[in-house]
């Protein structure tokens, strides 16, 4: 392999000067810097890039946890974080935790050993590792929440105001004329749930509607959104119209309605969250509240690079969210 000595010889410069063209060419004189970069591609000279992390004490990587690379929501997110990164001259390194404790934490030991000079957790929770880092470098240090916001984390983010997003969804469907709203929501202890379900129950109390709203607890998957609809549309007194917490469970909902032959929007509607590429070709096309997820993963990304080169930026950033009305939601029927 050839080695900078090799350059330096080729070129007629010494090997420092080399150097520093490889490594900060603003240093060099642009026909010098030239002359450089020809011989260097003429030997097919390669970086050692463990010797410019040992120097630098910087790897390249960034690390980007998410709870579940199956959901079709993260990868939204993950390409901007991708496109982000690649725009920097960073890589990605991409750990899927399935929600597991124990995965979060190796993900976070990771950044401990430096093996990644940042971390993105599109999770809700922080693992110990993690924790630690932030208490010991407070605002400077390298960890950025995505998408799953909890102020109780104590770290930068990126994400909507799901409460109000939520409002906005249920506004929509009472100014529909529906009275009984079922709400399919998250696991009990994810944020997201907790943010979406305030701003649900905020606009059933301005139409005096608490008693009349149904709680029904999901997971965020298509299964769990067909199994609440299942129960739900086999009540006497069923509801008119669901609010779905993710697309994914409003897909159920619209599946079970196929099965018991209940039309959508005629005789109930349906709402969703995320807006996911395919809902728009969904039989209807499902409303939703669409939340900028490739946005997200690219300012996550920037919000982190900024953070590690010591660049003054907003540390919790609240991006703009969309309620699109599509074919899924119509008055209630008579």
């Amino acid at each position: 392999m050839a080695t900078i000595y090799d350059i330096a010889k080729r070129a007629g410069v010494s090997a420092g000067t080399v150097s520093r063209a490889l490594s900060r060419p603003e240093k060099v004189l642009p026909d010098t810097r030239k002359r450089i970069e020809q011989a260097a591609a003429a030997l097919g000279y390669v970086p050692n890039a463990a010797a410019r992390t040992l120097k630098t004490q910087r790897t390249g990587k960034i690390l980007v946890t998410v709870p579940d690379i199956a959901n079709p929501f993260f990868a939204q997110i993950l390409q901007g974080a991708e496109e982000a990164a690649q725009a920097a001259d960073y890589a990605v390194l991409l750990g899927d935790t399935q929600q597991q404790p124990a995965r979060e934490e190796r993900y976070a030991q990771m950044l401990r050993r430096n093996e990644a000079d940042g971390l993105i957790v599109l999770g809700h929770r922080l693992p110990p590792t993690a924790r630690q880092i932030v208490k010991q470098l407070g605002a400077s240090a390298p960890v950025v929440n995505g998408c799953e916001f909890d102020p109780s984390m104590g770290i930068p983010s990126v994400h909507i105001d799901n409460a109000a997003a939520a409002r906005a969804a249920m506004e929509h469907l009472y100014s529909l004329g529906h009275e009984r709203i079922a709400v399919i929501g998250g696991p009990a202890d994810n944020p997201l749930h907790q943010q979406r379900l305030e701003g649900a129950k905020a606009a059933a109390r301005a139409r005096g509607r608490v008693r009349s709203l149904t709680l029904v607890p999901g997971d965020f998957s298509v299964q769990s959104g067909h199994a609440a609809a299942t129960a739900l549309l086999a009540q006497a007194n069923a509801p008119t119209a669901a609010f779905c917490f993710s697309d994914q469970m409003a897909l159920g909902v619209l599946a079970a309605c196929r099965e018991q032959g209940i039309r959508v929007p005629e005789e109930f509607s349906v709402v969703g969250f995320d807006d996911l590429a395919s809902s728009r070709y969904l039989t209807p096309p499902l409303t939703t509240i669409s939340q900028p997820m490739r946005e997200i993963g690219m300012r996550a990304v920037n919000l982190l690079l900024a953070i590690i080169e010591a660049v003054d930026v907003p540390l919790q950033q609240t991006l703009d969210f969309r309620l699109n009305l599509r074919g899924s939601t119509a008055a209630p029927p008579a």
